[in-house]
């Protein structure tokens, strides 16, 4: 399972070349999800690199869930159109072409996120603006599902006490 997780800060170099943290690619093992990746424009705008293997397993599954066809033909068309299979150059860096940089309105300063089976490229100021606007919100959440994970141990320490009764 994958579970990509921290907050990287990088600057393009001058040739578009964005390097890729040893910290954050150590987190996939390429022998189940691949060497490779692919670059695809995901949720909001946001710039998303999936290994390999793993986008492979979502650009086929999409479609076939869709309700409608048409739904499923703009998902596929745009699903292969707006991905492309890239690789990390021996120094862990990836090439980002003009293109996508300027459809994912990408600047020097990036963040890269890990968040669990993928990584955003943030524009930095751009990242620290939804912290901001969504820390607190996170907070929240994780304090309930705190509260979910301890209430589950506890019935079943519950559990397991009325077993050995």
């Amino acid at each position: 399972m994958l579970m990509l997780t921290g907050e990287y800060e990088h600057t393009l170099d001058g040739k578009g070349r964005l390097f890729v943290s040893n910290k954050l690619r150590s987190q996939i093992d390429s022998e189940e999800y691949g060497s490779s990746f692919y670059l695809v424009l995901g949720a909001n705008g946001i710039l998303c690199l999936y290994p390999e293997k793993y986008f492979q397993q979502i650009a086929l599954a999409g479609a076939p869930g869709m309700a409608a066809p048409d739904e499923a033909v703009v998902f596929e068309r745009l699903s292969f159109a707006l991905a492309s299979k890239v690789e990390l150059d021996r120094q862990g860096r990836l090439l980002l072409s003009e293109k996508i940089r300027r459809r994912a309105n990408l600047a020097a300063n990036l963040t890269l996120v890990g968040v669990r089976d993928h990584v955003e490229l943030w524009n930095t100021e751009n990242w620290e603006k939804y912290l901001a606007d969504n820390l607190q919100q996170y907070q929240s959440q994780m304090m309930s599902a705190r509260k979910t994970v301890l209430q589950k141990q506890s019935r079943d320490m519950d559990i397991q006490g009325d077993s050995y009764e």
